[in-house]
């Protein structure tokens, strides 16, 4: 028995050795590039995690792999976890600076990474660039109060719902892709000109704004009050507080041709703190002769 532990102990420790090496590379390459390019981890508490890690994977590689007698190690060992203890209190003092709100899509291929100062109430979208770093992108206009919700429209979309100091509801939305090929920018509003309908509600867009219709009951959002984020989506705002938000989804098809009516689904999301789920929406034709005229008119002017 002994004899096979002495066996497996020396490559688990070389590994556990390159794994600490590795990692403390990282840190290294991270420092630089924070330094040069201004990128940070998308979550602070990375950096921290980071060096726990590294101090760990240190420490059983030296207890499988340096024959020296106990004493040595246990100082050793004690040094390492002395450094873990203190890089755990950077941790939760960072995290009480610090407020983080990170979201993975669902897809696995984009962070949502917003950071909000808990002493200035500013708080920061970071847009992820290279796997587990990011670069500040732009200030929320209201600052955080509160509760906060994440929900992914589509694996390039994520909707932060969140309560501002005055109580009111404001939606910000992170877009990391284009429905039009990345050539040109487009308006969601002129590429959804038309009727769409889900069994219980139904989205107009025409020359005056976009309207929506929920169990007979109407709203109007004129075009001053629809905030558009990046190509995907926007916010209707009523009062000056978040209603809706309006996203293309993944098989809506942004054709360049006035003449040819929208393909694909859009989602309808409500602006509310509660539990919900978006709506999907198809595009709808009354009268195939007289709304595709229309739609062509409204595309056009």
């Amino acid at each position: 028995m002994k004899q096979n532990r002495k066996r497996l102990s020396k490559p688990a420790g070389w590994i556990l050795f390159i794994c600490a090496l590795g990692l403390f590379c990282v840190q290294i390459g991270y420092l630089f590039v924070n330094a040069k390019y201004q990128a940070e981890y998308i979550d602070d508490r990375l950096f921290y995690i980071i060096n726990i890690a590294c101090a760990l994977c240190l420490a059983l590689a030296i207890w499988f792999l340096l024959e020296i007698n106990k004493a040595v190690k246990l100082v050793t060992l004690c040094v390492i976890i002395l450094f873990i203890v203190s890089s755990g209190g950077l941790l939760v003092k960072s995290n009480q600076e610090v407020n983080h709100i990170t979201s993975l899509s669902p897809d696995w291929k984009h962070v949502l990474s917003i950071k909000e100062n808990v002493e200035s109430g500013d708080a920061i979208y970071y847009r992820s660039y290279y796997g587990i770093l990011a670069r500040p992108k732009e200030r929320l206009h209201n600052q955080i109060d509160g509760e906060v919700k994440v929900e992914w429209l589509a694996n390039d979309i994520a909707v932060l719902t969140y309560k501002t100091e005055n109580q009111t509801v404001q939606q910000f939305i992170a877009t990391y892709g284009d429905r039009g090929g990345g050539l040109a920018y487009y308006y969601v509003g002129a590429e959804i000109h038309g009727r769409w309908q889900s069994d219980d509600i139904e989205v107009e867009s025409n020359t005056e704004g976009i309207t929506v219709t929920e169990n007979g009951t109407t709203d109007s959002f004129q075009w001053d009050d629809i905030v558009q984020f990046g190509t995907l989506a926007v916010v209707l705002m009523k009062n000056n507080e978040a209603a809706w938000t309006l996203s293309l989804n993944e098989d809506f098809d942004v054709h360049s041709a006035a003449n040819t009516a929208p393909t694909g689904t859009i989602s309808l999301y409500k602006a509310t703190l509660e539990k919900n789920k978006p709506y999907t929406l198809t595009y709808r034709l009354h009268n195939e002769g007289i709304d595709h005229m229309k739609w062509m008119w409204q595309k056009l002017v």
